[in-house]
């Protein structure tokens, strides 16, 4: 059931005056809406009760995202409580469709607090909602006796306060310190100031790396292919079979193709590794030692 115009003031103002539901008329038109899906029912059940979710949705103003997308979310975590609700668990809608408001408007500060996922555990979740209250609490009271909390005292307070591990106050820490930065942004004021992402540290192969990696690949191929220019034909077509191929094949499928035995392959094989290994140690010794 759609809420055209919710994020208006004037729906706010209409929400705040609809009607106080008594427990018998609330629990009729649960009955209603769980058993005969009267629509009615769950409209009238829902507007009696956005009051409470845009109450709610008040309360995370903080988070910096605008009170018309927090009273949507809240709406929506109503409208998934009422579809929810069971009235034979003997519990007012009220008190059942507090966490489901609750748990929307959360979800939807964590995922557009930053592009960078904050959080999904609900550890994560709670260390969000509640680090700086607990933090400051924590400060007060060591203010209180003189003493200072800092650095991984203080976050290890928190986590035991909060019940998470260190490392996940620690990393909620980090981003709760600043909001989302683009890296095409420049560092200074000035016109041709440097980008921040041309500050970061470049992983991929240096000039000179790529230069040297090429030429011992180059020289290493050489090698490869004197070295099996030495075998005759059938050690050669035995070496690209079992070495050379994407999918290498069986010592018995190419002794079938050869009618050789399985074992004959193997010491054809074997032989035309040691031919090649004595080729290749008259190059490079190093090299050998590597390949082989």
């Amino acid at each position: 059931m759609a809420f055209d115009g919710y994020a208006d003031q004037s729906f706010s103002r209409r929400a705040m005056k609809a009607e106080l539901l008594d427990a018998e008329t609330e629990l009729r038109l649960a009955y209603a809406w769980r058993d005969q899906r009267c629509e009615k029912s769950l409209h009238r059940l829902i507007t009696a009760y956005m009051r409470l979710a845009i109450s709610m949705a008040s309360k995370f103003k903080r988070y910096g995202a605008p009170m018309n997308d927090l009273i949507q979310e809240a709406s929506l975590g109503l409208m998934k409580a009422a579809d929810k609700f069971d009235p034979d668990r003997g519990v007012r809608f009220s008190t059942y469709a507090v966490w489901w408001i609750k748990a929307s408007i959360q979800d939807h500060v964590m995922r557009n607090w930053s592009m960078v996922r904050t959080g999904s555990t609900s550890s994560q979740k709670s260390l969000f909602f509640n680090m700086r209250r607990v933090q400051a609490r924590l400060e007060r009271e060591a203010a209180a006796v003189g003493e200072k909390l800092e650095g991984h005292t203080l976050r290890a307070m928190i986590a035991t306060e909060v019940g998470v591990p260190l490392h996940d106050v620690e990393m909620m820490q980090g981003r709760l310190s600043g909001s989302d930065f683009s890296l095409n942004a420049t560092q200074s004021t000035e016109d041709e100031g440097r980008e921040w992402i041309d500050a970061l540290e470049d992983d991929s192969p240096q000039a000179a790396e790529r230069v040297e990696y090429e030429h011992d690949m180059s020289c290493m191929r050489t090698w490869l292919m004197e070295a099996m220019s030495a075998l005759n034909e059938r050690e050669q077509f035995i070496v690209r079979e079992r070495k050379l191929r994407d999918d290498p094949r069986t010592l018995e499928s190419l002794g079938t193709e050869l009618s050789l035995s399985k074992e004959r392959v193997r010491q054809l094989e074997a032989a035309a590794f040691g031919k090649m290994r004595k080729s290749l140690e008259a190059k490079s010794g190093e090299v050998a030692a590597f390949l082989m």
